[in-house]
């Protein structure tokens, strides 16, 4: 169980730091699909249409190394999983506590805190000062629903997937 907890702390750590760097790069206009509608509207000229920098490059290899980090943090919890012969309840009870964790520190404190409460956003996109949906908790709720069934299928198959190693 310790593991678990050090894995979903760690996933935390690197989620925060994931939106972090790719906040300050901006590489993608995909990225401000996840901000309310109308801060879109304001940072879509900063995005669309616009060349490839090293600044941007920095935020495509940010965004990889934290897949690819996410992606070792699974295979380190399957692998000990395997080692301590988990069953299959064993192996989703584990990633569900990681998803899980993960996703309430996305709603917690970015929907909620960082988001709604701060002007953390606001610092580093200027242009959408002023914009209500700033203030508005609760503005991805279909995103996140569909985020969290997927967090709960995926955590079967994959656990289905450990118990077959």
């Amino acid at each position: 169980m310790i593991v678990t907890v050090v894995l979903s702390l760690i996933g935390c750590i690197a989620f925060f730091l994931l939106i972090l760097g790719v906040t300050v790069t901006l590489p993608s206009p995909g990225l401000i699909s996840f901000f309310p509608d109308d801060v879109q509207e304001r940072l879509r000229p900063r995005v669309e249409n616009k060349p490839m920098t090293f600044k941007r490059f920095l935020g495509w290899v940010i965004l990889a190394a934290f897949c690819i980090l996410y992606i070792g943090l699974l295979v380190y919890g399957a692998a000990d999983g395997i080692k301590n012969g988990y069953s299959f309840w064993q192996f989703l009870l584990r990633f569900l506590i990681i998803g899980a964790s993960m996703k309430v520190f996305d709603i917690v404190f970015f929907d909620y805190f960082i988001l709604t409460k701060t002007r953390f956003f606001q610092h580093f996109f200027p242009e959408t000062e002023g914009c209500k949906g700033w203030k508005d908790f609760g503005f991805n709720r279909k995103q996140q629903t569909r985020q969290c069934v997927a967090i709960v299928v995926l955590s079967l198959i994959v656990a289905f997937i450990c118990t077959l190693l």
